[in-house]
């Protein structure tokens, strides 16, 4: 029996394309991963959490940190990041 196969190059080639784009979507992701861990881990982040605007409070048994102004700050960064992403890809 001999099977026969459509020409369907044109859905296969999107398919390649996608799967690129996915691709690099995942390195670059782990690029800036890799990115924002060594600044951690150097020190360069240091100041983030201690803005002003973050609110802590320290007893003698109990700490409450609640992370206002730097939870705005990531929402908006990551926000710009996203926009930029699916403006460009």
């Amino acid at each position: 029996m001999i099977l026969e196969c459509a020409d369907n190059g044109g859905a296969l080639d999107l398919r390649l394309k996608m799967n690129r784009s996915i691709g690099l979507m995942v390195i670059i992701g782990g690029a800036c991963v890799v990115i924002i861990g060594l600044l951690i881990y150097s020190g360069a982040l240091s100041w983030f959490g201690r803005l002003p605007g973050d609110i802590r409070y320290e007893g003698e048994h109990t700490r409450v940190y609640i992370p206002i102004v730097s939870s705005l700050l990531l929402s908006l960064v990551l926000s710009l990041l996203f926009y930029l992403l699916r403006r460009f890809f």
